[in-house]
């Protein structure tokens, strides 16, 4: 069954490619009517395909893998966002954290995971808070979207377990700083650069995630 669900999951991804692209450049350029580039809508779907593919293979046939096939859905297209113009939308955040909820509220009433969701309520609320802290303190190191993503990978990551939250969020960090100091030894970009933070925390999510295959 597993199987099968990576195969649909991928199939899925690349269909929806296209209109992942397309509404990733009009957010971007907060424009209905643009549309994406041949390159980025088959980028787009390839990836896509992958993270769609990649949730029953990492939890199995259970209703949480709609919960990370969602949240990977949307990491496509807030990290094209955020690379684009520096900007998380709530229009892509909101929903995932709702459908997350809802799928991972699923798999407590099937599959007894209570314990799961409490700890990924309680690691979304403390990463938010954690980010809204981190604001107050440096209004410039993280916007009000990074703040959201944050609280939305901790009910992905906490659902798994408290220390893969804490590895996503340090990878995350690792490899946000390595990529602004590989900007600035090729000239990228300068050390007051305002860097794109969201893509570096959806990847240290994704390989904190890696590390744990198959749950």
């Amino acid at each position: 069954m597993t199987g099968l669900l990576v195969a649909v999951g991928a199939a899925a991804g690349l269909l929806l490619g296209p209109w992942l692209a397309a509404v990733t450049v009009r957010l971007a350029g907060r424009d209905p009517a643009a549309r994406p580039s041949t390159t980025r809508v088959a980028t787009t779907a390839l990836l896509a395909g992958a993270v769609l593919a990649a949730a029953p293979a990492l939890t199995g046939a259970r209703p949480a893998a709609l919960a990370f096939a969602w949240v990977g859905a949307a990491a496509v297209v807030l990290a094209g966002v955020d690379l684009a113009v520096h900007r998380l939308p709530d229009r892509v955040t909101g929903p995932a954290v709702g459908g997350c909820v809802l799928a991972l509220l699923a798999d407590a009433v099937v599959l007894d995971s209570w314990g799961a969701l409490l700890r990924a309520v309680a690691a979304a609320a403390a990463a938010y808070l954690l980010g809204t802290a981190v604001r107050l303190v440096q209004p410039s190191g993280l916007g009000g979207g990074d703040v959201k993503l944050l609280a939305l990978l901790g009910l992905v990551l906490g659902w798994v377990g408290w220390g893969v939250l804490l590895a996503g969020v340090f990878a995350g960090l690792l490899i946000g700083a390595l990529g602004s100091l590989l900007l600035i030894a090729l000239g990228r970009a300068g050390w007051r650069t305002a860097i794109a933070f969201g893509p570096p925390l959806l990847l240290g999510a994704c390989v904190a995630l890696a590390l744990v295959a198959p749950l």
